[in-house]
């Protein structure tokens, strides 16, 4: 269950948001419209979808550096698909992209798991191989508007019931992981997997399968957000979002997400990604240069990880507190 502090934060979190949103509003009145919301949604879908996935591996004390490399590989091996196979249509090219995504992801769980590896170790290996596999498979080829599947280009591009098929896509992602870690017994699992391995061991949690699951799920999410990146942009090739795995990142942490393991929410995620979102599209309208954009988030990443290994410290010296009070 959420404790009272992650609530706190994540009120916390909504409040500057709202207060930055307020603040950029007053000096540009057309942030604060209809029109841009959706634009700041519709920008922040596929972050929130990668977002997903990465909440999972960090639950359990992991991390993935793969993910951006995935979404890469995935988007042009789907893009290399389309262009040979015009007559695909979206369902088995949705389906291709998850299944790659999936088996890229199931690489990195069973290294990590088999081997007794370090997931950074493996994920930033797996980050350059996977990197380097688009450049084999495209030959150092773009492939641009013109070659792009009209249908991947096409369902990102979509309206439903007045909202970005984006949009939805990401809700129906993030709703589903709600209920898989507030319902699913695996879902629970996974915080008492990062909170303490050991006794999650000696509770009879199957560790090596847990990890190969939010890999796997990492792992596909990736994949579908790697077919509606190509989608959306129109465009493949071998630096396609190079470094957004540490924005995925950032977003995970500013919303709560601890990098040590078994503390985070669906909800303070997804505040993370609005953050960053509104943020993004804040820059432009106070005429912040694009390059700050980067050293800003670094600020906030290094920020939120100091308030949270703060509040775990207090959290564990209350414990201790508690169990040194005589009966």
């Amino acid at each position: 269950m959420k404790g009272l502090k992650d609530r706190y934060r994540e009120i916390a979190l909504l409040a500057i948001i709202v207060a930055i949103a307020l603040a950029v509003g007053a000096r540009a009145p057309v942030f604060l419209t209809w029109h841009n919301a959706l634009d700041i949604a519709n920008d922040s879908a596929i972050l929130a979808i990668l977002v997903m996935g990465q909440m999972l591996v960090l639950l359990t004390r992991g991390v993935d550096l793969s993910a951006a490399s995935n979404l890469a590989l995935t988007g042009m091996l789907c893009a290399l698909a389309g262009r040979a196979l015009p007559q695909l249509g979206v369902v088995p090219l949705v389906l291709l992209a998850i299944a790659i995504g999936t088996l890229l992801g199931l690489v990195n769980g069973w290294l990590i798991t088999f081997f007794e590896l370090p997931p950074i170790v493996v994920t930033l290996g797996t980050l350059s191989a996977y990197r380097g596999a688009i450049f084999v498979a495209s030959q150092g080829a773009w492939i641009s508007d013109h070659q792009i599947h009209p249908v991947i280009k096409g369902l990102p591009r979509e309206q439903w019931l007045g909202l970005p098929a984006l949009v939805w896509i990401a809700a129906a992602v993030v709703l589903a992981m709600a209920v898989f870690l507030r319902w699913r017994r695996e879902g629970r699992e996974l915080y008492a997997l990062g909170g303490n391995p050991t006794a999650a061991a000696y509770v009879g949690i199957p560790l090596r399968r847990r990890l190969l699951l939010v890999y796997a799920v990492s792992g596909a999410l990736a994949g579908l957000a790697g077919l509606l990146w190509v989608g959306r942009y129109a465009i493949a090739f071998t630096e396609l979002a190079a470094g957004y795995e540490l924005t995925v990142i950032a977003a995970c942490v500013i919303g709560g997400v601890s990098i040590g393991g078994g503390v985070g929410s669906v909800a303070g995620a997804v505040l993370g990604v609005l953050f960053i979102g509104v943020v993004n599209g804040a820059l432009p309208v106070i005429q912040v240069s694009p390059f700050w954009q980067q050293a800003i988030a670094g600020l906030v990443i290094l920020v939120s990880v100091a308030v949270n290994a703060g509040a775990q410290r207090r959290s564990g010296r209350q414990i201790l507190e508690r169990r040194e009070v005589p009966a």
